[in-house]
């Protein structure tokens, strides 16, 4: 059974957000057994693909080190970028059959374009612990599937040093429970990029996640408001790291656009369950 590790929204090897992608199977295996090799291989999200009789319809299923997830941007990029450039499917549009509904993918020039449903995030007051726990104070606060703080410029983003065992208590706001939190800023006059931003997951077991497509489901409504723009470029500011997304809203929906690198080729020794 062979596995690739890819770069999902990277400008080049060892950035972006790296996914294992496990080769299709036929039946999913036991939740068991996908919850440990995601913890094994240690990567925010593995993405397990599941055929259908249809080879441009695959069910889907994410898994972090600790639980599954409900929606995972860069998994999905990277699992379709594996069947594109992988395992040489010639179909025009991929569609995954996932918790959060069908998600569809295709080409879009060097890279790749998903569609995902949009989140637009309600402004919350700043919860209680919160700046604490970042160490610096929001603007403003915003509440979709995951908190979002607005901060003052880019440069707050990128020096944020949060205390993560608090973080993981902060955001009963947010959807998906606390201790999701992105922070958020337009980015410095002169960038390639309008927005700013970083993701600490500690509640998804992740201390930061290098880059998150479903944050930008929330993203992209908010700042698109704010600077009255349908399509906006962004950049995830992990130390080290660095990844970019593309985004344009469509309603109800999001298309965020990026590149995928394979980076590992494996091979599992073990059977599933």
């Amino acid at each position: 059974m062979r596995q690739w590790t890819v770069d999902a929204f990277a400008s080049g090897p060892f950035k972006g957000n790296p996914a294992c992608v496990v080769e299709p199977f036929d039946a999913w295996p036991s939740d068991a057994w996908m919850q440990a090799l995601a913890a094994e291989n240690n990567q925010a999200e593995t993405a397990y693909l599941l055929k259908t009789a249809d080879p441009a319809r695959f069910g889907l299923r994410w898994f972090t080190p600790a639980l599954e997830a409900k929606l995972c941007g860069h998994a999905t990029l990277a699992a379709a970028h594996v069947l594109f450039e992988e395992l040489g499917s010639d179909v025009p549009l991929l569609t995954f059959d996932t918790l959060s509904g069908p998600l569809t993918v295709k080409r879009a020039g060097e890279g790749l374009e998903m569609d995902f449903p949009a989140d637009p995030p309600r402004r919350i007051e700043t919860p209680a612990g919160l700046a604490q726990a970042l160490g610096v104070q929001p603007v403003e606060v915003w509440a979709g599937a995951y908190l979002i703080a607005v901060l003052e410029n880019e440069a707050a983003v990128r020096a944020a040093t949060p205390d993560l065992l608090a973080l993981k208590g902060v955001g009963h706001e947010a959807g998906e429970g606390p201790g999701q939190t992105v922070v958020a800023a337009l980015a410095d006059a002169g960038k390639p990029y309008a927005v700013v931003s970083r993701f600490f997951a500690p509640g998804f077991g992740i201390p930061e996640d290098p880059t998150t497509g479903s944050a930008h489901c929330l993203l992209m409504p908010l700042f698109g408001d704010k600077l009255s723009a349908q399509q906006l470029k962004f950049h995830q500011a992990f130390p080290g790291r660095g990844g970019d997304l593309e985004c344009e809203s469509r309603g109800a929906r999001i298309l965020l656009r990026g590149r995928g690198v394979t980076v590992v080729e494996s091979r599992l020794r073990v059977e599933r369950a």
